[in-house]
């Protein structure tokens, strides 16, 4: 009997939706039957990445976050899906899908090695019953001497932050992901870094972001996870879904997150469906800040290691279509394809599609290079350690360089 094996990440969202298509698809092809296991995500990137799990013939699909892909592509990890794309395309495809879902996943000879299945990007949430209560908003005023609105640049962030922090009532100004996983922790470190007009690395690969961008970004993300008290206690337990939670529970006036946790707080038992909305993230007050946001997404490759090749191409094909990615965002994902993204439906429910286009233009992304894992624990243990107060932010950043620089040597000197 043909059996495919699935392996995801922890995900309410991904187990939601990827069961509503498996179960789609077994009715296509009677017989087929699945397996389904998930980790979270360094576990999933310890499993099949550095301990083989794509080559070991156990797994025959795999959820791959676009951080890894170019170690996966290089090391030979995923089947390229050249010659099946080919012979038996997506409907649309490419055209489809964005540009921006569709880039990361091909090597540098134009192999695709996966296809887009759940998009970033990250973005801002906001409570819009808050923002937009008049009572709230005079009490503000008399406080700041300026109106409410949604924040433009980060020190309008801390204001309505500390303005909205009641912890009598279970309430704080920022709902964020702070565990050490290396997922947040380091993107949420870009971000405030690109948004304040700094660079990770310069154009021979030197690294870029211990000046002194990259120490206002570290300190305020240090400040605002420890001492400017808008965050829950718990922030540095939560992890990027732990965090949409604590926000669909009304724990948070405002999350820096990725886009698809307003699904997450549309649905039930979220105790905000109808009250929240997204935007852009705010940018740094000096004359260098712009609203940044980061490119990072979930794809659906072929373990090299499949025994089940052909049939598991089927599977991504079917799962790429209008309706299966619809199935994604409807499930709490958030689907990659143009149709879904400007849907009528979806866009009424979940209001983030209204912008998720519009910040896929000029959208950053992160170094696609094999070294990035390694790099990646290198930003997450500054962060960490810095967070903890181990080390200075300064000295967390220098030593950070360092690592970066041994990491990249090779580059450097060949740059």
């Amino acid at each position: 009997m043909p059996h495919l094996s699935i392996k995801y990440r922890t995900f309410d969202g991904f187990e939601r939706a990827l069961t509503e298509q498996t179960r789609h698809f077994a009715a296509l092809h009677p017989g087929v039957t699945f397996t389904l296991s998930h980790a979270g995500p360094e576990q999933l990137y310890a499993d099949m990445a550095q301990h083989g799990g794509v080559w070991s013939g156990e797994y025959d699909l795999m959820l791959v976050l676009t951080d890894w892909l170019p170690e996966l592509m290089e090391k030979g990890g995923l089947l390229h899906l050249n010659d099946l794309l080919a012979a038996d395309p997506p409907d649309s495809w490419s055209h489809g899908w964005s540009e921006s879902v569709l880039t990361l996943q091909r090597d540098a000879q134009g192999n695709v090695f996966a296809l887009p299945y759940h998009d970033g990007p990250e973005i801002f949430h906001y409570r819009a019953d808050l923002f937009n209560d008049p009572q709230e908003q005079r009490r503000f005023e008399r406080r700041y001497g300026r109106p409410l609105r949604v924040p433009e640049t980060w020190s309008e962030f801390v204001d309505a932050a500390r303005f909205f922090t009641r912890p009598d009532d279970g309430l704080y100004g920022v709902v964020a992901a702070g565990l050490n996983d290396g997922h947040n922790t380091v993107y949420d470190f870009f971000i405030h870094l690109w948004s304040r007009g700094g660079r990770l690395f310069d154009e021979r690969w030197r690294p870029a972001f211990h000046g002194e961008e990259g120490h206002e970004a570290l300190q305020f993300y240090v400040d605002m996870m420890t001492t400017m008290g808008i965050t829950s206690p718990r922030a540095l337990e939560y992890d990027s879904v732990a965090a949409g939670v604590a926000y669909a529970a009304g724990e948070g006036a405002m999350m820096l997150n990725w886009s698809g946790f307003m699904a997450v707080a549309q649905m039930p038992p979220s105790v905000i469906i109808g009250k929240t909305r997204c935007t852009r993230i705010p940018r740094g007050d000096g004359p260098k800040g712009r609203h940044a946001s980061l490119n990072v997404y979930w794809v659906l490759g072929i373990c090299a290691g499949s025994h089940q090749p052909k049939l598991a191409y089927q599977f991504l094909k079917e799962t790429a279509s209008p309706a299966m990615d619809r199935v994604t965002s409807l499930s709490g994902g958030t689907g990659v394809r143009l149709s879904t993204w400007n849907d009528p439906e979806i866009r009424t429910q979940f209001q983030y599609y209204e912008v998720i286009e519009e910040l896929h233009r000029g959208i950053d992304t992160l170094p696609a290079i094999p070294e990035y894992p390694a790099l990646n624990e290198v930003f997450n243990r500054m962060s960490w350690d810095a967070v903890q107060g181990r080390k200075s932010v300064a000295q967390a950043l220098r030593d950070a360089a360092t690592a970066c620089e041994t990491i990249l040597a090779a580059r450097i000197s060949g740059g």
